[in-house]
């Protein structure tokens, strides 16, 4: 029994007392007109960051030191676990992940105020505190609902061990990259917020939160990917996203944040969206705490979802009222200010600011829509007793043409000027774009695309292809006239003057890529149910797969039923070895372990089942074309962030300091 949990408790409890300073020495410093109190407070969110930080390294090394006497740890731990598990085990579980959530929380109030204290001197203050009251009610949450530092008399010889479903490396990227996404929102939300209390709702609150935004997006992005990744791989059923209520927890901020940063665009350009745009905040924070209550409250039965305990779910629902309470009667309270501060209009519908608001619109529909899916079985079940479910035939026929016409306003938006098209001009862009996305069609239908969704999915990506090429040409041209470069010259100039802008078309295009993966592992996935034995083969497409014998593997805490299957296809002979494991201790269900042949065009995914008779077994094998495209283009979306993130300000700022 070792001292690091007490020391990592009483340092939570510090924690909290701090907290309280962060959030009222603030204020306190606005009503009695005293600068230092609201350094206190600033001085007070460092402190919170330092003492989380010890907080969460006493659960780690309790892990680490076998402490079983700490419930938590005898709960989510063994003596055969794995060092890379037990070191990660802190969000393997309901209260150690809330941990983690708050931990980052105040690791960026902390890099919050230390990075906009001389910049935004007005809002600081608010901010603090705003972040501080967030701080503070997940960390009551933690201490008093949630605790991870509880102690068990007399403690257990061993852990019941980390879930088996926990025990892969999509546990230690997928949360904490979630968490990222869910927690950087905070941060343009609390910015926001002081906005609208201090009536700077012009544009420098998005300058300041452009950065955070974006961040915030790509690692919700990067979480979103590796948990589809997980579910491909980990579950055995050949697919990475099944519309189930978490993955649309993740989704419905994704659509939002998504919408929030191409509106931004419009204000800063035109004056046009304010209201909008703090709305759009508000309600991608709104949604990351409803996925964090989705997840913690025991409401859903969820391969993702951790709690059990519906006291916790009801404290975060409480919490997020008046967070929503709060935020939108701000911003009621503010509407008629916000109106009158001289905003633009639309001068034309044909123009890049109506292509943003359509897309906003989009986006914002798709969000709702996942809302209502998720939400409205458990409507009926607290409504009426009863049981409903929303699957995917649901959410596919809603979303795919959402999504469509999210891809169309994504080829027309980049080539429209702002304020008014000229016809002629339009004709002309759009010209060897339209004819491309026609031929796309055909072609489509030649290669055996017969439904109308594949088709004109198909179509719409080729016509953003072309569009956003043909902008890019537009640009380099032009710099190829004005500077007299070559080509490459001319482009490396035109990206790095516009970071931000080719960013972004970056980012299209990975998701052009993600959306050609979509189509071909959705609409010519190829499955095979079958009994072999020892000696027996099948085909699928041009795969010729024999079962050549059953063996067994162990490892660490856990034994396998291992099947050794050869493929072969032409020349190509592989051994793929699909497995059925057990783990050793209290957690005695099988885990599926799927083997994977990858190549660009297709995977090759062959899952064992159970056995049958004496010698026989039980086989899934799929062939799921381009499913690497869906990895791929994430990473090209990634890269298309990691530019857009290096574009710096655009207004000039005004420095000040806080006395």
């Amino acid at each position: 029994m070792s001292a690091w949990i007490e020391v990592g408790h009483f340092a939570a409890l510090a924690a909290l007392v701090l907290t309280v300073v962060q959030l009222v020495a603030p204020l306190a410093g606005i009503g009695l007109g005293r600068p230092v109190w609201i350094r206190v407070g600033r001085q007070a969110a460092f402190g919170v960051l330092l003492l989380l930080t010890v907080a969460c390294a006493g659960v780690m090394a309790s892990f680490l030191n076998h402490d079983f006497s700490v419930g938590y740890v005898a709960g989510h731990a063994s003596r055969e676990l794995p060092i890379f598990y037990l070191a990660t085990a802190l969000w393997g579980g309901h209260e150690g992940s809330l941990l983690l959530w708050v931990w980052l929380l105040s690791l960026f109030a902390a890099v919050a105020a230390w990075r906009h204290w001389s910049t935004h001197p007005l809002s600081m203050p608010w901010v603090l505190a705003i972040l501080g009251a967030t701080v503070l009610g997940f960390l009551l949450l933690v201490l008093f609902l949630s605790s991870p530092f509880e102690r068990l008399f007399p403690p257990p010889a061993d852990g019941r061990d980390l879930n088996p479903l926990l025990q892969d490396p999509g546990m230690v990227f997928h949360p904490p990259f979630l968490y990222l996404g869910y927690v950087g929102f905070a941060v343009p939300y609390a910015f926001a917020m002081a906005a609208l209390i201090t009536g700077q709702t012009g544009g420098e609150w998005i300058l300041a939160t452009r950065r955070w935004t974006l961040f915030a997006w790509a690692m919700l992005t990067i979480g979103i990917v590796f948990g589809a990744y997980w579910a491909y791989y980990e579950l055995g059923w050949g697919g990475y996203w099944a519309w189930d209520p978490v993955e649309n927890a993740s989704f419905m901020p994704w659509l939002t944040a998504t919408a929030f940063f191409h509106s931004v665009m419009v204000q800063e350009r035109r004056g046009l969206f304010r209201t909008w745009n703090l709305f759009l905040i508000i309600t991608t924070f709104a949604l990351s705490l409803l996925g964090t209550f989705l997840v913690r409250s025991g409401v859903l039965s969820s391969v993702h979802a951790f709690a059990t305990d519906p006291g916790r779910g009801v404290f975060i629902l409480v919490f997020m009222t008046v967070i929503l309470l709060f935020s939108f009667g701000l911003l009621t309270l503010r509407a008629d200010r916000l109106k009158g501060e001289g905003q633009g209009r639309l001068e034309n519908p044909l123009c890049r600011e109506s292509a943003f608001l359509f897309n906003n619109l989009f986006l914002v529909v798709g969000a709702l829509t996942v809302l209502l899916g998720t939400l409205f079985p458990l409507a009926v079940e607290t409504l009426t007793d009863s049981k409903v479910s929303v699957g995917p035939p649901y959410f596919n026929q809603v979303f795919i043409p959402i999504m469509l016409g999210m891809l169309l306003l994504m080829g027309v938006g980049p080539i429209l000027p702002w304020r008014r098209t000229p016809a002629g001009t339009l004709r002309r862009r759009f010209l060897i774009p339209g004819l491309v996305a026609l031929a796309g069609l055909g072609g489509g239908w030649i290669l055996g695309i017969g439904h109308p969704y594949g088709l004109a999915a198909l179509a719409l990506c080729l016509l953003v292809l072309s569009t956003h090429l043909d902008d890019l040409w537009q640009g380099t041209r032009a710099r190829m006239r004005r500077d007299g470069a070559g080509a490459l010259s001319a482009l490396g100039r035109l990206v790095r003057r516009d970071k931000r802008r080719y960013g972004g078309l970056l980012t299209h295009l990975g998701l052009l890529v993600m959306v050609a993966g979509f189509i071909g592992s959705g609409l010519f996935q190829e499955e095979r149910d079958l009994i072999l034995q020892p000696g027996e083969s099948t085909r699928i497409g041009e795969w010729r797969l024999t079962f050549t014998a059953m063996g067994s593997a162990a490892r660490h805490n856990w034994v396998a039923d291992e099947a050794l299957v050869r493929a072969e296809r032409g020349s190509l002979v592989l051994e793929l070895r699909p497995q059925k494991r057990v783990y050793n201790t209290g957690r005695s269900q099988p885990t599926t372990e799927a083997a994977i042949h990858t190549t660009w065009l297709e995977d090759l995914y062959v899952v064992i089942g159970d056995p049958v008779g004496e010698t026989g077994r039980a086989f899934r094998i799929y062939r799921n074309p381009l499913v690497a495209w869906v990895w791929w283009g994430s990473g090209i979306m990634g890269l298309g962030v990691l530019l857009a993130l290096f574009q710096g300000r655009r207004l000039s700022r005004t420095r000040a300091v806080v006395a």
